[in-house]
């Protein structure tokens, strides 16, 4: 990729997974940034039935999704022998997008152990809070739902060194996590950003839209 003197610089999306436990285990820094994203947003109306003067009610904010496919890419790390490269390849980031699906080892081969002493309740495995970064003004709590990994190159002990992974994220609100959360606060003052640009944008079309109907008049 050519860039230009005075380019301004780009931001690099994220998805990090907040484990106390283990913070480095699920911080993943785009290589190189997904050239699109797609967004479906499924409003939560009152049903699909609703009772007369309710049609318009909403339980709470809309379902969202994110799709998107990153591009990783070894060579840089492979030119200037960077060990981790070098012995692995791309195993540890998609380790570390696949460890978001997996519960922890330690906790479930204590819930075994538990199991196996004929105690019945166990401890039932719980993800880290996931946020995907997407710039300052969308930073999301999200469940990560499914992964699809495409390795297209191998180095000679086979390991990937070049792989597409496509991501689909299903955005948390505050209705799933708590207001109170850090999760839910996060979306929560999503919200407001999107409430807040929406005026802006609304200021901008009530003023264009004055010019419009006065220049050009009524029914003219």
């Amino acid at each position: 990729m050519t860039t230009f003197p005075g380019s301004p610089r780009v931001l690099k999306g994220a998805i990090v997974g907040l484990d106390p436990l283990n913070p480095l285990a699920s911080v993943i820094v785009f290589q190189y940034n997904p050239e699109s994203l797609t967004r479906r947003l499924a409003a939560q109306a009152a049903g699909r039935a609703p009772a007369r003067g309710e049609a318009l009610r909403l339980k709470g904010p809309p379902q969202e999704t994110i799709d998107l496919t990153v591009v990783l890419d070894a060579a840089d790390q492979l030119e200037r022998a960077d060990p981790l490269a070098t012995g692995a390849g791309l195993h540890p980031t998609i380790a570390a997008l696949e460890m978001l699906l997996y519960p922890k080892s330690a906790l479930m081969i204590a819930n075994e152990l538990l199991a196996q002493a004929g105690i019945i309740e166990v401890i039932p495995p719980e993800a880290p809070l996931t946020l995907f970064a997407w710039g300052a003004k969308r930073i999301l709590p999200v469940r990560l739902t499914e992964l699809s990994v495409t390795e297209e190159a191998f180095d000679p002990n086979l390991n990937p060194i070049v792989a597409r992974v496509t991501v689909s994220l299903t955005v948390l609100t505050y209705q799933d996590l708590g207001l109170a959360s850090v999760g839910g606060a996060l979306s929560m003052a999503q919200q407001v950003v999107k409430e807040i640009l929406a005026t802006l944008n609304g200021a901008a079309n009530v003023g264009a839209a004055a010019t419009l109907t006065v220049g050009g008049g009524i029914g003219a």
